[in-house]
């Protein structure tokens, strides 16, 4: 007999970088909003249960996924001192 193994938002969710965002034009962001919610959506309704994440309620509200917070950490991250570049 196989083991089920449960799946999570973050296996299905799309992560981009706040620098990817910037190239996304209009359409291509409300096709991530809408692709985002839904896959939260169906995992909601095959009894995933937790709360939803702050960047699909920013979403929702017509708002990038970041808070800007988010986004200086991941400028702050991405570039030259990050410590992938380092290895």
């Amino acid at each position: 007999m196989k083991t089920q193994v449960s799946l999570t938002f973050d296996d299905v969710a799309v992560k981009l970088t706040w620098e990817e965002w910037q190239l996304l034009d209009p359409a291509q962001k409300d096709l991530y909003r809408d692709v985002m919610l839904e896959n939260y959506s169906n995992l909601v309704s095959v009894g995933y249960q937790v709360s939803k994440p702050d960047a699909l309620s920013r979403l929702e509200r017509g708002e990038p996924p970041w808070s800007i917070e988010d986004k200086i950490h991941t400028r702050t991250f991405s570039g030259a001192d990050s410590p992938a570049a380092k290895e």
